[in-house]
């Protein structure tokens, strides 16, 4: 385990079963000749989950990549969603899209990119997300899929990142306090 870890929170195990059943269900929902599946990556924090899930998804699928944030520098939400990378589909009509989040706190990003890509004419558009944190929440949002529920806690770890670092370790850890509440 990582020196700035506090504990483990998922485990390496525990994620594939994870995204093994989410699969499941994304091919149990997108089985049919009338779909267009469109996985959106959410950058950066999403490409491990997403690259692991889209491997044991047997329906036919697509892959494409959105970056967009309600988070500046700090780890509060600002309460506005900025796009720094835009999802452009000249088929987007013929699309069921479905995003693909690391983690959902506040609930900010993924109800403004949902409303967003409807908006913009997408055939569908759901959720998924490998965390969730409802007791973060700032709107009401519910994803249609989900890993599991976590405390209310500054996670690390398989993509999630504090300070560009710890997105390597394959599992989802705590961050010991002190790491992140250091003055810089």
């Amino acid at each position: 385990m990582n020196k700035d870890v506090a504990k483990i929170l998922v485990t390496a195990e525990e994620i594939d079963e994870i995204t093994t059943r989410i699969a499941k269900e994304i091919d149990r929902d997108y089985a049919g000749d009338d779909k267009k599946l469109i996985l959106v990556c959410i950058l950066k924090g999403s490409i491990v989950f997403m690259g692991d899930l889209m491997k044991k998804i047997t329906v036919p699928v697509e892959i494409d990549c959105m970056k967009a944030s309600s988070y500046g520098a700090g780890t509060v939400t600002t309460g506005t969603v900025n796009i720094h990378l835009d999802l452009i589909r000249p088929d987007l009509d013929k699309c069921d899209l479905l995003i693909v989040e690391d983690i959902i706190d506040s609930g900010v990003t993924l109800s403004y990119l949902t409303k967003y890509l409807k908006g913009k004419g997408a055939k569908s558009v759901r959720t998924c997300t490998l965390l969730d944190k409802p007791s973060r929440r700032k709107v009401e949002f519910k994803p249609d899929y989900c890993g599991t529920e976590i405390p209310d806690e500054f996670v690390i770890g398989y993509g999630l990142d504090f300070d560009e670092k710890y997105r390597a370790l394959p599992y989802v850890g705590v961050l010991r306090p002190e790491i992140y509440t250091e003055e810089k």
